[in-house]
């Protein structure tokens, strides 16, 4: 999953895409490197992000659907926010990607009477604050597993078929850097009991390798394929990405080593 960030605010590109056609060629752009999908976000969710207001966030996003419904790839948008799920299911998205894990007032009903995917992800507080305090948890992989068991029984109350759920534990939303962690190294036990449900990894370029590496956001790429790798290692599905191309390689390699052990030798 390729990262297209329409804001002029993202921690990592914020701004470089803003204009339709710059963000057209650079979807393009990640297609042709091999990405499977395109998450499109028009609110900075880095920590001590400011919201951005509906009509903005609206007048960012769905031009860019409609200019990409073309495209053969399936699109995704990350909001939360009701009204811009309805905007842009109508202009042709693909999937809605939660970071409140469809928590808002209105968001299940958005996207229940539609086919779309669905992304839940984990967050604990708000991005404008999540950061500010040390999070807390008792035992962070059973949080966010009994976070996932709750909204799965909150669309199955309202109909919402199971097999359009994907699962995301959040890296760096209301996390430290050892809960992060936790959470990759155990990422298939964020997997509820007796479900299956794609589970999406996004730490690209995150705070959390640059906890572990000490280098700034646009000097994270070899931490973010050793992350990507990881991820797939524990059953990750969805890898969302900024670099798709290095991406695209790293696990092609990481899958021809794992295919090459299960058929023998042959």
């Amino acid at each position: 999953m390729g990262i297209l960030n329409v804001t002029p605010d993202s921690f990592s590109d914020g701004g470089r895409f803003l204009s339709r056609d710059a963000a057209l060629a650079r979807a393009g752009q990640m297609i042709a490197d091999g990405a499977d999908m395109i998450d499109i976000g028009g609110e900075s969710t880095r920590p001590g992000a400011p919201p951005v207001p509906l009509d903005e966030e609206l007048e960012r996003v769905v031009p860019i659907v409609e200019a990409l419904r073309a495209v053969q790839v399936p699109l995704s948008v990350d909001t939360y926010k009701p009204a811009v799920m309805r905007a842009v299911l109508v202009a042709g998205a693909d999937m809605i990607n939660d970071i409140w894990g469809f928590r808002q007032d209105g968001a299940i009903d958005a996207v229940k009477d539609s086919q779309c995917g669905l992304c839940v992800m984990h967050m604990l507080g708000e991005p404008r604050t999540m950061q500010l305090h040390e999070p807390v948890y008792d035992d962070v992989v059973a949080a966010v597993r009994d976070f996932f068991a709750a909204r799965l029984s909150a669309f199955e109350r309202a109909g919402v078929a199971g097999n359009r759920i994907s699962l995301d534990p959040g890296y760096g939303f209301g996390k430290t850097l050892g809960h992060n962690y936790t959470l990759l190294a155990e990422l298939a036990a964020t997997q509820p009991a007796a479900t299956y449900h794609p589970l999406l990894a996004g730490m690209s370029r995150k705070s959390m390798l640059g906890g572990v590496t000490g280098r700034g956001a646009g000097e994270r790429l070899p931490a973010s394929l050793a992350a990507a790798v990881c991820a797939a290692e524990r059953g990750a599905a969805i890898i969302r990405v900024h670099d798709v191309a290095e991406t695209v390689d790293a696990l092609k390699v990481w899958q021809a080593t794992r295919d090459a052990t299960r058929s023998g030798h042959h």
